[in-house]
């Protein structure tokens, strides 16, 4: 298997909601799995982009938003076994239960520190002990688990403390072209489980277009002629993108198919290629090729921006990542694929972040229009000149610089957008 198949085969995850209250409710659910009675309290810190992006994020099956109930779930029956799904089945008593820690005080948030990388430190406090779950860079990779104490479990995190650069990351060992390469002559069964994508993503479209708690769904249905399918690819890909972004934020329950960690990365990363096959008649063999090349733009941007960071990186690397692979399946050759990034850094670089909220459907929305314009005007040769602003000499440099706008470069936009929602908690 190829190096990149199985980038992508590991990254490609389904995913309950947005993920970071999943993986909330992930990390307190192991530790509750660690200690026996009653919950007494639960106690969660998260750095800045983990406690931002689950504020006011819709939960699956719950009429409540934010990390303290994600939180309050995992201890009252999410399964752990479950990964980021761990909130799927969640019985009406413990939704009640989850309430009863909640109005009773019994569960406390904080925020570690502002950082891009993922940090969850979770606490489950019971009548007989306690334990604590400490998650690290990942959504669910736990890297200490501590009883009463005593350590159970711990594995060695990246470090850049012992003196030794670290080994560049296998998607920055690749220029554009070789991605491009791998993707137009890797074996169509290698990456035929990418297929999975479409199958999860559209079920999660069909909830939106169908319950009654959307609001943006059912306008952009009605703005396509009342069809999920119409003759206008663009209209079409707003729909299927974003009936499914907003089904995703506001709790909906059924999962998406996350890519670099995030469900609404890989809707965008998706959902308008399938339009474009649809619409356009493109075969299954270049639709699961397109969407290879888009998935690894993405995390080639994604890369250097850190999982979670005060851009919206939904828009900016996933929406990308879809421009490339739409100007592929055009026809459009190498040169044309240069001109898409340079057009997308150009235009949405540096739209903000402010956590997995009915806003991310806006920004999706923002997102498919760019990247339409974007691919229309480089195709015919239109594009942003490598000596403007952030863009490049190379499409890796345009890459880089897209990347390095949100981490280090948004550090401080990132705090500004805590303490606005801090200042907003602490008024309620």
């Amino acid at each position: 298997m190829h190096r990149l198949t199985q980038l992508i085969s590991q990254d490609m995850k389904p995913a309950l909601g947005v993920t970071e209250p999943g993986a909330i409710a992930f990390a307190v659910a192991t530790a509750k799995s660690k200690t026996n009675g009653e919950v007494q309290e639960v106690s969660l810190r998260l750095n800045s982009g983990m406690y931002k992006n689950a504020f006011t994020c819709g939960i699956p099956g719950s009429s409540h938003v934010g990390n303290t109930f994600a939180a309050a779930l995992g201890a009252a029956g999410a399964n752990a076994e479950k990964g980021l799904e761990c909130l799927d089945g969640i019985t009406p008593e413990q939704h009640r239960a989850a309430e009863e820690l909640v109005n009773a005080g019994k569960v406390h948030v904080s925020m570690s520190e502002v950082t891009s990388r993922i940090y969850i430190e979770a606490k489950v406090t019971t009548a007989e002990g306690y334990a604590e779950v400490i998650i690290q860079n990942a959504h669910t990779n736990i890297t200490r688990i501590r009883v009463n104490g005593e350590v159970v479990f711990q594995q060695e995190t990246e470090s850049a403390n012992d003196g030794e650069e670290a080994e560049t990351p296998v998607i920055h060992q690749c220029t554009l072209q070789q991605l491009v390469e791998y993707a137009e002559s890797v074996p169509l069964e290698e990456i035929s489980f990418i297929e999975q994508a479409y199958e999860v993503n559209l079920a999660l479209f069909e909830e939106g277009v169908s319950n009654p708690r959307t609001t943006f769904a059912p306008f952009l249905l009605a703005e396509n002629g009342g069809e999920r399918i119409s003759a206008d690819e663009e209209k079409t890909a707003n729909l299927l993108c974003n009936a499914a972004i907003e089904a995703r934020v506001i709790g909906l329950n059924r999962p998406a198919m996350s890519i670099t960690g995030s469900g609404a990365h890989g809707i965008i990363a998706t959902m308008p290629l399938y339009a474009a096959y649809r619409v356009q008649g493109y075969s299954k063999e270049q639709l699961l090729r397109a969407t290879a090349l888009s998935y690894l733009v993405c995390m080639y941007i994604k890369e250097y921006s850190g999982k979670l960071s005060a851009f919206c990186g939904c828009a900016i690397a996933a929406g990308t990542g879809m421009a490339v692979a739409l100007c592929w399946l055009r026809g459009g050759d190498l040169a044309a694929m240069e001109r898409v990034i340079c057009n997308m850094a150009s235009s949405i670089t540096g739209m903000i972040c402010d956590g997995g909220n009915q806003g991310c459907t806006m920004k999706g929305i923002a997102a498919v229009g760019v990247a339409y314009t974007s691919v229309k005007m480089a195709m015919q040769g239109v594009s942003i000149q490598s000596i403007h602003g952030i863009n490049g000499a190379t499409p890796e440099d345009t890459m880089r610089f897209m990347g390095q706008i949100a981490s280090p470069g948004m550090i401080g936009t990132e705090a500004t957008i805590m303490d606005i929602l801090q200042e907003k908690q602490s008024a309620q």
